[in-house]
């Protein structure tokens, strides 16, 4: 088993608390409300959401994937760090046991965040993984972070 770690920054003009909120913690209530043309719901299978929990993601008709599986491993509001491993679906294959994300909003001196995403994926056997084999999935996980992230300027009060 091999393990190749790719690590990205994301800059927003939105404050850590009120981007960690939307798109972490309330992200099976707003995500399905902003791209219901992609995410078909976001369910909490077991546990509250809080570490622990497994949510599953169910994408639209039509979608390369038809759900997938994560486990919370630590969602902590104070820190604005929230740490999951995908256990089922989506970019797993025969050649990946698994996939962990560790994610970290940071405050910008100018009263935005800086997101940290450090993710490690765990291949099987000799397969070796290269970043353009990811390169469509981080796209999307950036779109939905821009979406999000659009809602928030648009919405001042939300998520407040």
């Amino acid at each position: 088993m091999g393990v190749t770690t790719f690590n990205e920054e994301y800059t927003s003009p939105i404050a850590p608390k009120r981007i960690f909120k939307a798109s972490i913690v309330d992200s099976h209530n707003l995500i399905p409300k902003l791209m219901p043309q992609a995410i078909k719901s976001i369910e909490i299978t077991q546990g509250n959401g809080g570490a622990g929990s497994i949510k599953q993601i169910n994408f639209a008709e039509g979608s390369h994937f038809g759900s997938l599986k994560y486990q919370i491993d630590e969602l902590n509001e104070e820190t604005y760090t929230y740490n999951y491993t995908l256990i089922e679906g989506g970019a797993l294959t025969e050649n990946l046991e698994k996939i962990t994300y560790e994610v970290k909003f940071e405050p910008t001196p100018e009263g935005g965040s800086v997101s940290k995403v450090t993710s490690k994926y765990y291949t099987k056997g000799d397969f070796s993984l290269k970043e353009e084999d990811i390169k469509a999935g981080k796209e999307k996980v950036v779109g939905m972070y821009k979406v999000v992230e659009a809602y928030l300027i648009e919405n001042p009060n939300a998520y407040a």
